[in-house]
């Protein structure tokens, strides 16, 4: 009947049958290893592109958890100050000497924020600071000096950041007797203040520290300068 295949047909459709199955088999060894690199390639890709982008130009967070919240440990500072001391006369002083200095100091963080959960939490800071001025009252003389200071930063949670201060060091001066009487001479400094954060890294500061300039008995006389400064700052942090 017309619906039925020759022999020939079936010669033939058989053979297309067996020829196909092992060219098919062949195809799939030779490109399944370049598809499954393919898509594994692709895959890398596809993480490398979910990796987020670090701007070198956005510079780091100084602040631990927020601002106010505590210093990175490896936060640093610029500060620019100025000020006046009120002269005082005591502890042995002849006469009272006022001061007008500017200073630049350079700030460390030494670690991460201390005593997390606490009202007194916060991140000590080496600091050196280099500062110079006049004695403007009794005369006119002038003065260099180099000192570390320890603070204490209270992080408080907020954009205002107390502190704690102390430091000693060395100074030169022309100030003489009766209370100095060489031109080498020690300082010691000890006062508090606060910051505020006007921006992230960027702060104001106002402090009030007590100045004790002598020479420790190297020279006689060794009577001492003595007075309480106030300072106005600005500090931009890295």
């Amino acid at each position: 009947m017309g619906d039925e295949h020759s022999p020939k047909d079936s010669q033939y459709g058989g053979g297309r049958l067996i020829w196909a199955g092992p060219i098919f088999l062949t195809a799939v060894c030779c490109f399944a290893p370049a598809m499954i690199g393919h898509a594994q390639d692709l895959g890398t890709r596809a993480n490398f592109t979910a990796q987020p982008i670090l701007d070198p130009a956005q510079p780091a967070n100084i602040w631990e958890r927020g601002v106010g919240e505590g210093f990175r440990a490896d936060a640093q500072s610029i500060t620019l100050s100025a000020g006046a001391s009120y002269a005082l006369a005591i502890l042995g002083s002849v006469q009272a000497h006022d001061l007008a200095l500017v200073s630049l100091a350079h700030g460390h963080m030494l670690d991460h924020t201390l005593a997390v959960g606490h009202w007194y939490r916060g991140n000590f800071e080496l600091r050196a600071e280099l500062f110079t001025g006049a004695q403007f009252s009794p005369s006119s003389d002038w003065l260099v000096g180099l000192t570390p200071h320890l603070r204490y930063n209270f992080a408080t949670g907020t954009r205002l950041s107390p502190f704690i201060d102390a430091g000693a060091g060395v100074t030169t001066t022309g100030i003489g007797p009766p209370d100095l009487s060489g031109t080498f001479e020690f300082n010691l400094q000890g006062g508090a203040g606060i910051r505020w954060f006007f921006k992230d890294d960027l702060a104001l500061s106002v402090e009030g520290h007590y100045l004790h300039i002598s020479c420790a008995g190297i020279h006689k006389p060794n009577l001492g300068l003595n007075g309480v400064m106030g300072t106005l700052g600005i500090s931009f942090f890295f």
